[in-house]
């Protein structure tokens, strides 16, 4: 019997559909599935010891200080990071494409840092904010202002990260937002300054309403994506020239990085397991806060 085109149709999109359902699947599903089960269990790789231990090693979690500290440093990464990269981005955005000359140059300038190495980007702000031969304490001192123990102060070293992390990230969410901007039909502008709206009554009522998919989409990369969020940080932490990896006093250590050291250093992988799900689902419950509290129809 011969489909109809629309079955036919139909029949395609759900095959090509499946194959990256199958391979989101297999990439992050499964393993979720995974940690889970070996967060069950006190595991020592090193030992090759597994013996099932239940809920022990969620318990464990409320009592281990490193881990709470942890979580500290992660709020605080969050509050800081994740609101300087939109507000960042949108106001970069806003200026980028209001001119019209070297508009693509400027792009670029700003999309650069998004693009290079974590690693790389972590070693050159390490030089740069170095106590004795970094430039920016020269420049301070040339200003008359003493250098800063950027990378040695427990005080400094979470915004220096949160700084650095910025930086090379802004770019990216000022292309979304240029994307968004240009998405607006100009038609709205034209008759807003027809009616005789300001600048700030035309970006109240129209760019931002008409702004809020993007607005969304920043949100959630800017928070818990795990190469740009905010809640997920481990290149930076990890390869900015601290004494500790996790910061004079533990001040920049972030979960995953202490994730990392229970699983690949102290071979707990029971204990870091129950540590990756724990924080699977507290990013999980913020993303669909954000999606639930951003998003709203907008009528074009």
């Amino acid at each position: 019997m011969k489909l109809k085109l629309s079955t036919r149709k139909a029949i395609w999109a759900y095959v090509f559909l499946a194959l990256p359902l199958l391979f989101y699947l297999g990439i992050r599903i499964f393993p979720t599935l995974q940690a889970f089960q070996m967060s069950l269990y006190d595991w020592h790789v090193q030992a090759d010891q597994r013996s099932f231990v239940g809920l022990a090693n969620y318990t464990r979690m409320l009592s281990d200080q490193r881990l709470l500290q942890a979580f500290r440093n992660m709020l605080w990464y969050g509050l800081l990071g994740v609101p300087a990269q939109l507000i960042l981005g949108l106001t970069v955005g806003l200026m980028l494409h209001s001119i019209k000359k070297f508009r693509g140059f400027f792009r670029a300038v700003f999309f650069a840092p998004y693009v290079a190495p974590a690693v790389a980007v972590s070693w050159v702000w390490s030089l740069l904010l170095s106590p004795h031969l970094g430039i920016v304490n020269q420049v301070l001192w040339y200003l008359g202002i003493d250098p800063q123990p950027f990378m040695t102060s427990p005080s400094q070293a979470l915004p220096t990260v949160t700084f650095v992390v910025v930086w090379q990230f802004l770019g990216f969410h000022v292309l979304l937002f240029l994307a968004g901007l240009e998405s607006i039909p100009r038609d709205y502008y034209e008759a807003a300054q027809i009616d005789g709206a300001n600048r700030w009554q035309t970006f109240k009522n129209i760019t931002l309403p008409l702004l809020n998919p993007t607005i969304v989409v920043s949100l959630v990369m800017a928070t818990a994506a795990p190469s740009t969020g905010m809640l997920q940080l481990f290149t930076h932490v990890m390869n900015l020239k601290f004494d500790d990896p996790g910061g004079p006093l533990g001040s920049t250590l972030t979960v995953v990085l202490y994730t990392y050291q229970r699983a690949f250093q102290a071979y707990d992988m029971g204990y870091a397991s129950a540590i990756v799900v724990v924080l699977f689902v507290i990013l999980l419950i913020i993303s669909l806060i954000q999606i639930r509290l951003t998003s709203r129809e907008v009528e074009y």
